[in-house]
């Protein structure tokens, strides 16, 4: 306790403390700033026009064939697609948290009533732990808001 006593007493030591803590709290600012979600005009769309701005994105990505289904009752795809020779059942989540198996669950559905190779979720947002569990049992590709980032880079090229 005396070595402590004798550090506090001493005014360049508590200047540097201070000063330390000061750039620990001015670090922490620019890392939030910086490190936020980056905000994408797909994030403030509703769910038609979400489906309707993915379907463009495909189809600036070479998929062919590029339909969006009729919106209630499409048994889980909202899109149909295909690239390759490959058929793809795409559901389109735009939310505001995580995506769930749910998704995963409807669109293992869809791809089989459509008769698609493929079925994906396609979403502004990333999947719980439970959803990519999922996924992979059931063979549903998922593509992420990062994924997505990554096309727009490419069409944007």
């Amino acid at each position: 306790m005396g070595k402590i006593m004798e550090i506090l007493s001493d005014p360049q030591m508590i200047a540097l403390i201070i000063g330390a803590a000061v750039f620990v709290f001015i670090i922490g600012i620019i890392f939030l700033v910086f490190h936020k979600k980056k905000h994408y005009e797909w994030d403030n769309m509703e769910g038609r026009e979400f489906e309707h701005f993915c379907a463009d994105l495909l189809k600036r990505r070479g998929f062919q064939d590029v339909v969006v289904t009729k919106g209630s009752g499409d048994f889980g795809i909202d899109i149909l697609a295909e690239r390759d020779g490959i058929s793809y059942g795409i559901q389109c989540k735009n939310y505001h948290s995580p995506i769930g198996v749910k998704a995963v669950q409807e669109v293992y559905a869809g791809r089989d009533y459509y008769d698609c190779m493929v079925g994906v979720v396609m979403s502004n947002q990333y999947f719980t732990g439970p959803a990519v569990e999922a996924a992979k049992k059931l063979k549903i590709v998922l593509w992420d808001r990062g994924y997505m980032e990554e096309m727009m880079a490419e069409v944007d090229e």
